[in-house]
C-alpha cells in the first residue's frame, strides 16, 4: 500500500505566501511524475503544476511566475511554493504521484486527501 499525505494549507491574505508539502510512503521503489492539482467549489479539478522525476516543471498559465514546484526524490516528497496568492487560488490542493511499488509493476496513480488553501482578507 502507498499513502500520500499533504500538509501546509491554511488561511492567508491576498499577496501572501504558503508552502505545501506532500510525502509518499509505503511500498515504493520509484516515483515517476508528481503533480499538484486543485479543486475550487463548483469547479472541476485542475492541474496546477507537474514535475518529472528528473525535475522538469510545468505550470498552469494561471500560476506561472507565482508558484514553484520542486521535489526531493530521496524523501519521496513534493513541494509547492505559492507566492502572491489571490482569492482565485482558493481551493483544495491535492498531491498526485505516479508510484511503482515493485520493478515488475507499472506505475499507479495515488492521491492525497487534499489540503485547504483559502486566500481572503
Amino acid at each position: 500500500q502507498v499513502q500520500v499525505v499533504e500538509s501546509g494549507g491554511g488561511l492567508v491574505q491576498p499577496g501572501g505566501s504558503l508552502r505545501l508539502s506532500c510525502v509518499a510512503s509505503g511500498r515504493i521503489v520509484s516515483i515517476n511524475g508528481m503533480g499538484w492539482y486543485r479543486q475550487a467549489p463548483g469547479k472541476q479539478r485542475e492541474l496546477v503544476a507537474f514535475i518529472s522525476r528528473d525535475g522538469n516543471p510545468n505550470y498552469a498559465d494561471s500560476v506561472k511566475g507565482r508558484f514553484t514546484i520542486s521535489r526531493d526524490n530521496a524523501k519521496n516528497a513534493l513541494f509547492l511554493q505559492m507566492n502572491n496568492l489571490t482569492p482565485e487560488d482558493t481551493a483544495v490542493y491535492y498531491c498526485n504521484a505516479a508510484v511503482r511499488s515493485t520493478w515488475e509493476e507499472r506505475d499507479k496513480q495515488y492521491w492525497g486527501q487534499g489540503t485547504q488553501v483559502t486566500v481572503s482578507s
